[in-house]
Protein backbone atom coordinates (compact mmCIF):
# COMPACT_ATOMS: atom_id res chain seq x y z
CA UNK A 1 0.00 0.00 0.00
CA UNK A 2 1.19 3.50 -0.31
CA UNK A 3 2.66 5.52 2.58
CA UNK A 4 1.61 8.69 1.66
CA UNK A 5 -1.84 9.83 2.41
CA UNK A 6 -3.77 11.11 -0.79
CA UNK A 7 -4.56 15.04 -1.75
CA UNK A 8 -7.66 14.74 0.44
CA UNK A 9 -7.89 11.87 3.22
CA UNK A 10 -11.25 10.70 4.74
CA UNK A 11 -9.95 9.51 8.21
CA UNK A 12 -11.29 8.69 11.61
CA UNK A 13 -9.52 8.47 15.02
CA UNK A 14 -9.68 6.03 18.31
CA UNK A 15 -10.03 7.78 21.78
CA UNK A 16 -6.29 7.46 23.61
CA UNK A 17 -6.06 9.13 27.17
CA UNK A 18 -3.83 7.58 29.28
CA UNK A 19 -3.66 8.49 32.69
CA UNK A 20 -2.37 5.72 34.45
CA UNK A 21 -1.88 7.59 37.92
CA UNK A 22 -4.20 6.87 41.04
CA UNK A 23 -4.81 8.54 44.20
CA UNK A 24 -7.94 8.48 46.74
CA UNK A 25 -10.98 9.30 44.33
CA UNK A 26 -9.05 9.17 41.35
CA UNK A 27 -9.53 5.96 38.99
CA UNK A 28 -6.54 5.20 36.48
CA UNK A 29 -8.02 6.18 32.70
CA UNK A 30 -7.05 3.97 30.23
CA UNK A 31 -9.34 4.55 27.00
CA UNK A 32 -8.14 1.62 25.39
CA UNK A 33 -8.57 -0.48 28.37
CA UNK A 34 -12.16 0.48 29.56
CA UNK A 35 -13.66 0.39 25.90
CA UNK A 36 -11.97 -3.10 25.22
CA UNK A 37 -9.67 -1.96 22.59
CA UNK A 38 -6.71 -3.85 23.36
CA UNK A 39 -8.92 -7.22 22.95
CA UNK A 40 -10.96 -5.49 19.89
CA UNK A 41 -8.52 -3.93 17.99
CA UNK A 42 -8.61 -6.26 15.16
CA UNK A 43 -12.30 -5.66 14.32
CA UNK A 44 -12.00 -1.94 15.45
CA UNK A 45 -9.17 -1.96 12.48
CA UNK A 46 -11.28 -3.81 10.37
CA UNK A 47 -14.33 -1.45 10.55
CA UNK A 48 -11.73 1.34 9.37
CA UNK A 49 -11.17 -0.79 6.20
CA UNK A 50 -15.20 -1.15 5.78
CA UNK A 51 -16.04 2.31 5.60
CA UNK A 52 -13.20 3.29 3.66
CA UNK A 53 -11.08 5.58 5.97
CA UNK A 54 -8.00 6.21 4.36
CA UNK A 55 -5.88 7.28 8.09
CA UNK A 56 -6.80 6.80 11.33
CA UNK A 57 -4.95 8.65 14.39
CA UNK A 58 -3.94 5.92 16.64
CA UNK A 59 -2.36 6.52 19.76
CA UNK A 60 0.28 4.24 21.77
CA UNK A 61 -0.08 3.54 25.60
CA UNK A 62 3.58 5.05 26.77
CA UNK A 63 3.20 3.76 29.95
CA UNK A 64 2.31 0.31 28.71
CA UNK A 65 5.10 -0.14 26.13
CA UNK A 66 7.32 1.54 28.20
CA UNK A 67 6.83 0.34 32.01
CA UNK A 68 10.81 0.72 32.86
CA UNK A 69 13.84 3.23 32.09
CA UNK A 70 14.78 1.73 29.15
CA UNK A 71 12.81 -1.29 28.80
CA UNK A 72 9.85 -1.91 25.99
CA UNK A 73 7.03 -3.99 24.92
CA UNK A 74 6.40 -3.62 22.05
CA UNK A 75 4.53 -7.24 21.31
CA UNK A 76 0.57 -6.20 21.14
CA UNK A 77 1.89 -2.71 19.06
CA UNK A 78 4.48 -5.32 16.09
CA UNK A 79 0.85 -7.23 15.70
CA UNK A 80 -1.98 -4.51 15.35
CA UNK A 81 0.21 -1.97 13.30
CA UNK A 82 1.07 -4.90 11.35
CA UNK A 83 -2.48 -5.72 10.68
CA UNK A 84 -3.55 -1.75 9.86
CA UNK A 85 -1.23 -0.96 7.79
CA UNK A 86 -0.42 -4.40 5.63
CA UNK A 87 -4.13 -5.90 5.98
CA UNK A 88 -6.52 -3.19 6.22
CA UNK A 89 -4.41 -0.58 4.23
CA UNK A 90 -5.29 2.06 6.65
CA UNK A 91 -2.24 4.75 7.08
CA UNK A 92 -1.77 5.48 10.75
CA UNK A 93 -1.04 9.09 12.10
CA UNK A 94 0.39 8.00 15.38
CA UNK A 95 -0.29 10.35 18.75
CA UNK A 96 3.20 9.15 20.61
CA UNK A 97 1.42 11.06 23.26
CA UNK A 98 -2.06 12.01 23.92
CA UNK A 99 -2.38 12.34 27.35
CA UNK A 100 -0.54 10.77 30.28
CA UNK A 101 3.17 9.49 31.18
CA UNK A 102 4.85 6.83 32.35
CA UNK A 103 3.83 5.51 35.82
CA UNK A 104 7.58 5.44 36.75
CA UNK A 105 8.10 9.29 35.53
CA UNK A 106 7.33 10.84 38.98
CA UNK A 107 5.68 14.03 38.72
CA UNK A 108 5.17 13.63 35.12
CA UNK A 109 5.52 16.36 32.82
CA UNK A 110 7.78 18.28 35.26
CA UNK A 111 10.13 15.69 35.87
CA UNK A 112 13.62 17.35 34.99
CA UNK A 113 14.01 14.42 32.34
CA UNK A 114 10.78 14.12 30.97
CA UNK A 115 11.93 15.96 27.50
CA UNK A 116 14.73 13.38 27.38
CA UNK A 117 12.32 10.71 28.31
CA UNK A 118 9.78 11.37 25.65
CA UNK A 119 11.94 11.94 23.42
CA UNK A 120 14.15 8.44 23.39
CA UNK A 121 10.95 7.32 23.63
CA UNK A 122 9.82 8.59 19.91
CA UNK A 123 13.25 7.57 18.79
CA UNK A 124 13.10 3.65 19.51
CA UNK A 125 9.33 3.55 18.24
CA UNK A 126 10.22 5.48 15.07
CA UNK A 127 13.66 3.25 14.37
CA UNK A 128 11.24 0.15 14.77
CA UNK A 129 8.40 0.96 12.85
CA UNK A 130 10.17 3.04 9.92
CA UNK A 131 8.69 0.64 7.22
CA UNK A 132 5.08 1.28 8.50
CA UNK A 133 4.61 5.02 9.88
CA UNK A 134 6.08 8.51 8.52
CA UNK A 135 2.93 10.33 10.16
CA UNK A 136 3.17 11.64 13.66
CA UNK A 137 1.89 13.95 16.10
CA UNK A 138 4.66 14.27 18.55
CA UNK A 139 1.92 15.57 21.39
CA UNK A 140 -1.68 15.71 20.97
CA UNK A 141 -3.17 19.29 21.94
CA UNK A 142 -0.08 21.15 24.46
CA UNK A 143 -2.57 23.93 25.22
CA UNK A 144 -4.98 20.95 26.64
CA UNK A 145 -2.39 19.22 28.76
CA UNK A 146 -0.85 22.20 30.50
CA UNK A 147 -4.39 23.31 30.99
CA UNK A 148 -5.34 20.05 32.78
CA UNK A 149 -1.95 19.35 34.38
CA UNK A 150 -0.70 22.49 35.08
CA UNK A 151 -3.37 24.80 36.10
CA UNK A 152 -6.95 22.93 36.59
CA UNK A 153 -4.74 20.11 39.04
CA UNK A 154 -7.27 17.24 37.46
CA UNK A 155 -4.17 15.52 36.03
CA UNK A 156 -0.68 14.29 37.14
CA UNK A 157 1.13 16.32 38.60
CA UNK A 158 -1.84 18.18 39.84
CA UNK A 159 -0.44 21.60 39.59
CA UNK A 160 -2.91 24.64 39.93
CA UNK A 161 -2.76 27.67 38.60
CA UNK A 162 -1.14 30.31 35.89
CA UNK A 163 2.34 29.39 37.71
CA UNK A 164 1.59 25.32 37.50
CA UNK A 165 0.47 26.09 33.39
CA UNK A 166 3.52 27.82 32.36
CA UNK A 167 5.46 25.09 34.48
CA UNK A 168 4.14 22.70 32.68
CA UNK A 169 3.66 23.98 29.42
CA UNK A 170 7.46 24.58 28.81
CA UNK A 171 8.03 21.48 29.80
CA UNK A 172 5.69 19.61 27.43
CA UNK A 173 6.45 22.10 24.76
CA UNK A 174 10.31 21.32 25.14
CA UNK A 175 9.26 17.80 24.92
CA UNK A 176 7.65 18.33 21.37
CA UNK A 177 10.87 19.55 20.18
CA UNK A 178 13.20 17.35 21.00
CA UNK A 179 10.41 14.64 19.88
CA UNK A 180 9.92 16.10 16.63
CA UNK A 181 14.11 15.67 15.93
CA UNK A 182 14.19 12.82 17.47
CA UNK A 183 11.46 11.41 14.87
CA UNK A 184 13.38 12.57 11.67
CA UNK A 185 16.51 11.25 13.18
CA UNK A 186 15.16 7.75 12.79
CA UNK A 187 13.37 8.31 9.76
CA UNK A 188 14.20 11.29 7.35
CA UNK A 189 10.45 10.94 5.40
CA UNK A 190 8.57 11.68 8.60
CA UNK A 191 5.87 14.15 8.56
CA UNK A 192 4.92 15.96 11.76
CA UNK A 193 1.09 16.49 12.29
CA UNK A 194 1.29 18.63 15.03
CA UNK A 195 -2.80 18.88 17.13
CA UNK A 196 -4.07 21.76 19.01
CA UNK A 197 -7.49 22.07 20.50
CA UNK A 198 -8.45 25.10 18.55
CA UNK A 199 -10.48 27.75 20.22
CA UNK A 200 -12.47 30.33 18.55
CA UNK A 201 -13.14 33.25 21.35
CA UNK A 202 -15.15 36.41 19.68
CA UNK A 203 -17.07 39.09 21.01
CA UNK A 204 -19.12 42.18 18.97
CA UNK A 205 -18.16 44.49 22.17
CA UNK A 206 -15.01 46.83 20.87
CA UNK A 207 -14.47 46.84 24.34
CA UNK A 208 -13.13 43.14 25.10
CA UNK A 209 -10.89 43.32 21.71
CA UNK A 210 -7.70 43.29 24.04
CA UNK A 211 -9.17 40.05 26.24
CA UNK A 212 -10.62 38.26 23.30
CA UNK A 213 -7.08 38.63 21.39
CA UNK A 214 -5.64 37.54 24.57
CA UNK A 215 -7.57 34.55 24.84
CA UNK A 216 -7.18 33.86 21.28
CA UNK A 217 -2.91 33.91 21.50
CA UNK A 218 -3.06 31.58 24.71
CA UNK A 219 -4.67 28.86 22.10
CA UNK A 220 -2.01 29.44 20.04
CA UNK A 221 0.71 29.77 22.84
CA UNK A 222 2.05 25.73 22.48
CA UNK A 223 2.84 26.13 19.06
CA UNK A 224 4.02 29.51 18.84
CA UNK A 225 6.45 28.65 21.40
CA UNK A 226 8.23 25.26 20.01
CA UNK A 227 8.19 26.77 16.15
CA UNK A 228 10.15 29.71 17.91
CA UNK A 229 7.82 32.39 17.12
CA UNK A 230 7.53 33.74 20.64
CA UNK A 231 10.06 36.67 21.48
CA UNK A 232 9.41 39.98 23.85
CA UNK A 233 7.37 41.80 21.32
CA UNK A 234 4.93 38.61 21.73
CA UNK A 235 1.26 39.37 23.15
CA UNK A 236 2.28 37.03 25.92
CA UNK A 237 5.50 37.96 26.61
CA UNK A 238 4.31 39.36 30.20
CA UNK A 239 2.29 36.44 31.29
CA UNK A 240 5.19 34.65 30.43
CA UNK A 241 8.39 36.51 32.13
CA UNK A 242 5.48 37.53 35.17
CA UNK A 243 6.05 33.12 35.77
CA UNK A 244 9.49 32.89 35.96
CA UNK A 245 10.34 31.99 31.68
CA UNK A 246 13.45 34.40 30.67
CA UNK A 247 14.93 35.96 27.40
CA UNK A 248 17.34 32.69 27.73
CA UNK A 249 14.23 30.44 27.76
CA UNK A 250 12.90 32.05 24.31
CA UNK A 251 16.29 32.04 22.84
CA UNK A 252 16.40 28.37 23.15
CA UNK A 253 13.32 27.59 21.37
CA UNK A 254 13.84 29.87 18.72
CA UNK A 255 17.55 28.62 18.42
CA UNK A 256 15.74 25.15 17.84
CA UNK A 257 11.95 25.69 16.78
CA UNK A 258 11.02 22.54 14.52
CA UNK A 259 9.37 22.36 11.54
CA UNK A 260 5.65 21.01 11.37
CA UNK A 261 4.29 19.92 8.35
CA UNK A 262 0.58 19.99 8.83
CA UNK A 263 -1.55 22.02 11.40
CA UNK A 264 -3.97 19.63 13.35
CA UNK A 265 -7.45 21.26 14.11
CA UNK A 266 -9.46 19.95 16.86
CA UNK A 267 -12.84 21.58 16.45
CA UNK A 268 -16.02 21.01 18.88
CA UNK A 269 -19.15 22.48 20.00
CA UNK A 270 -17.16 23.85 23.01
CA UNK A 271 -13.93 24.56 20.99
CA UNK A 272 -14.29 28.67 21.87
CA UNK A 273 -17.29 30.99 22.64
CA UNK A 274 -18.50 34.67 23.35
CA UNK A 275 -17.18 37.43 25.76
CA UNK A 276 -20.25 39.84 26.54
CA UNK A 277 -19.75 42.45 29.53
CA UNK A 278 -22.39 42.09 31.90
CA UNK A 279 -24.14 45.08 33.62
CA UNK A 280 -20.78 45.14 36.45
CA UNK A 281 -18.68 45.52 33.93
CA UNK A 282 -17.24 42.02 34.42
CA UNK A 283 -16.38 40.19 31.18
CA UNK A 284 -18.67 36.63 30.79
CA UNK A 285 -17.59 34.12 28.45
CA UNK A 286 -20.24 31.76 27.21
CA UNK A 287 -18.98 28.74 26.24
CA UNK A 288 -20.07 27.04 22.80
CA UNK A 289 -19.68 27.29 18.70
CA UNK A 290 -21.23 26.67 16.03
CA UNK A 291 -20.48 24.59 12.81
CA UNK A 292 -20.62 27.78 10.73
CA UNK A 293 -17.73 29.13 12.86
CA UNK A 294 -15.21 25.90 11.79
CA UNK A 295 -14.74 28.13 8.72
CA UNK A 296 -13.66 30.86 11.14
CA UNK A 297 -11.08 29.11 12.69
CA UNK A 298 -9.28 27.03 9.81
CA UNK A 299 -8.88 31.00 7.92
CA UNK A 300 -7.27 31.75 11.32
CA UNK A 301 -5.05 29.16 11.41
CA UNK A 302 -4.44 29.96 7.92
CA UNK A 303 -3.88 33.73 8.32
CA UNK A 304 -1.75 33.08 11.35
CA UNK A 305 0.57 30.10 10.24
CA UNK A 306 0.04 29.46 6.43
CA UNK A 307 0.58 26.17 6.59
CA UNK A 308 -1.41 22.55 5.32
CA UNK A 309 -4.41 22.24 7.46
CA UNK A 310 -6.06 18.85 8.87
CA UNK A 311 -9.17 18.88 10.63
CA UNK A 312 -7.96 16.26 12.94
CA UNK A 313 -10.97 15.96 15.54
CA UNK A 314 -14.80 16.85 14.92
CA UNK A 315 -17.45 15.28 16.49
CA UNK A 316 -20.76 15.91 18.78
CA UNK A 317 -22.12 14.04 21.13
CA UNK A 318 -25.91 13.07 21.01
CA UNK A 319 -28.71 11.01 18.75
CA UNK A 320 -27.55 9.79 15.51
CA UNK A 321 -29.28 12.85 13.86
CA UNK A 322 -27.60 15.17 15.44
CA UNK A 323 -24.21 13.96 14.69
CA UNK A 324 -24.86 13.23 10.69
CA UNK A 325 -26.27 16.56 10.92
CA UNK A 326 -22.62 18.27 12.58
CA UNK A 327 -20.82 15.68 9.79
CA UNK A 328 -22.90 17.52 7.04
CA UNK A 329 -22.28 21.04 8.45
CA UNK A 330 -18.40 20.03 8.95
CA UNK A 331 -16.87 18.90 5.93
CA UNK A 332 -19.51 21.87 4.14
CA UNK A 333 -17.47 24.19 6.02
CA UNK A 334 -13.79 22.24 5.35
CA UNK A 335 -15.00 22.00 1.88
CA UNK A 336 -16.07 26.06 1.96
CA UNK A 337 -12.28 26.96 3.27
CA UNK A 338 -10.80 25.16 0.39
CA UNK A 339 -13.24 26.97 -2.41
CA UNK A 340 -11.52 29.96 -0.78
CA UNK A 341 -7.67 28.60 -1.92
CA UNK A 342 -7.11 27.24 1.87
CA UNK A 343 -4.85 23.83 1.77
CA UNK A 344 -6.98 21.56 4.11
CA UNK A 345 -5.39 17.66 3.13
CA UNK A 346 -7.92 16.01 5.34
CA UNK A 347 -10.95 15.56 7.32
CA UNK A 348 -11.19 12.92 10.70
CA UNK A 349 -14.30 12.23 12.95
CA UNK A 350 -13.25 11.57 16.49
CA UNK A 351 -13.68 8.33 17.37
CA UNK A 352 -14.31 5.67 15.55
CA UNK A 353 -16.47 3.74 18.49
CA UNK A 354 -17.99 5.59 21.80
CA UNK A 355 -15.43 6.81 23.95
CA UNK A 356 -15.72 7.22 28.07
CA UNK A 357 -16.36 10.35 29.47
CA UNK A 358 -13.15 11.62 31.35
CA UNK A 359 -15.32 12.12 34.41
CA UNK A 360 -14.68 8.40 34.73
CA UNK A 361 -11.93 9.03 36.57
CA UNK A 362 -13.06 11.47 39.04
CA UNK A 363 -16.27 9.62 39.74
CA UNK A 364 -17.39 6.15 40.74
CA UNK A 365 -20.59 5.53 38.75
CA UNK A 366 -20.24 2.26 36.62
CA UNK A 367 -18.53 2.30 33.31
CA UNK A 368 -21.21 2.08 31.05
CA UNK A 369 -22.93 5.61 32.42
CA UNK A 370 -19.81 7.01 30.94
CA UNK A 371 -19.82 5.70 27.39
CA UNK A 372 -20.62 8.99 25.16
CA UNK A 373 -22.74 8.81 22.25
CA UNK A 374 -20.44 10.52 19.39
CA UNK A 375 -18.63 7.58 17.33
CA UNK A 376 -19.49 5.75 14.36
CA UNK A 377 -19.86 2.31 16.64
CA UNK A 378 -21.34 1.91 19.62
CA UNK A 379 -20.22 -0.10 22.92
CA UNK A 380 -22.70 -2.66 24.13
CA UNK A 381 -22.22 -2.97 27.64
CA UNK A 382 -23.71 -6.97 28.88
CA UNK A 383 -24.97 -6.82 31.93
CA UNK A 384 -24.29 -3.17 32.00
CA UNK A 385 -26.34 -2.62 35.78
CA UNK A 386 -23.57 -4.93 37.10
CA UNK A 387 -20.28 -3.68 35.69
CA UNK A 388 -18.60 -1.44 37.90
CA UNK A 389 -15.05 -2.45 37.17
CA UNK A 390 -13.41 -4.46 39.89
CA UNK A 391 -9.74 -5.30 39.22
CA UNK A 392 -8.66 -8.85 38.45
CA UNK A 393 -5.42 -10.70 37.73
CA UNK A 394 -4.52 -9.29 33.90
CA UNK A 395 -1.61 -10.04 31.72
CA UNK A 396 0.19 -6.79 30.23
CA UNK A 397 -1.94 -5.86 27.31
CA UNK A 398 -5.30 -7.95 28.53
CA UNK A 399 -8.03 -6.26 30.71
CA UNK A 400 -7.58 -5.74 34.62
CA UNK A 401 -11.29 -5.41 35.32
CA UNK A 402 -14.13 -7.81 35.62
CA UNK A 403 -16.59 -7.43 32.54
CA UNK A 404 -15.31 -5.47 29.68
CA UNK A 405 -15.13 -9.24 27.98
CA UNK A 406 -18.72 -8.72 27.46
CA UNK A 407 -18.34 -5.03 25.53
CA UNK A 408 -19.21 -5.24 21.90
CA UNK A 409 -19.03 -2.50 18.95
CA UNK A 410 -22.73 -2.22 17.26
CA UNK A 411 -22.40 -0.13 13.94
CA UNK A 412 -24.62 2.71 13.77
CA UNK A 413 -26.11 4.27 10.18
CA UNK A 414 -23.28 6.93 10.83
CA UNK A 415 -21.10 4.89 9.64
CA UNK A 416 -22.78 4.24 6.09
CA UNK A 417 -23.02 8.28 5.96
CA UNK A 418 -19.47 8.53 6.26
CA UNK A 419 -18.38 5.64 4.08
CA UNK A 420 -20.55 7.81 1.69
CA UNK A 421 -18.23 10.59 2.31
CA UNK A 422 -14.98 8.53 2.01
CA UNK A 423 -15.98 6.99 -1.10
CA UNK A 424 -16.46 10.20 -2.99
CA UNK A 425 -20.14 10.18 -3.65
CA UNK A 426 -21.40 12.62 -1.55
Amino acid sequence: MSSTLPVFSWGLGIEDTFIPQTRPGLRPLDEYELTAHYRLWREDFDNLGEVGAQHVRWGIPWYRVNPAPNVYDWSWIDEALDHLVNNVGCIPIIDLMHYGTPLWLDNAFINSSYPERVAEYAHTFAERYRDLVRYYTPLNEPMVNALYCGKLGQWPPHLVGDDGYVNVLMSVCRGVVLTEKALRAANADTVIVQVEAVEFHHSADNRLSDRVATEQAQIFLPFDLFTGRVDTEHLLWPFLQSHGIREADLHWYQEQAIDVDIFGVNYYPVSGGVWTLGKDEEATFTRGVTSEQLGDVLKMVWDRYQLPMMLTETAVVGHISERIRWMDESVAQVRQAMDLGIPVVGYTWWPLFDMIEWDYRFENAPLFRYSMPVGLWKNKFADSENLNMWEIAGDQWGSRYAGLDKLTRERTPLADHFHTYALGNS
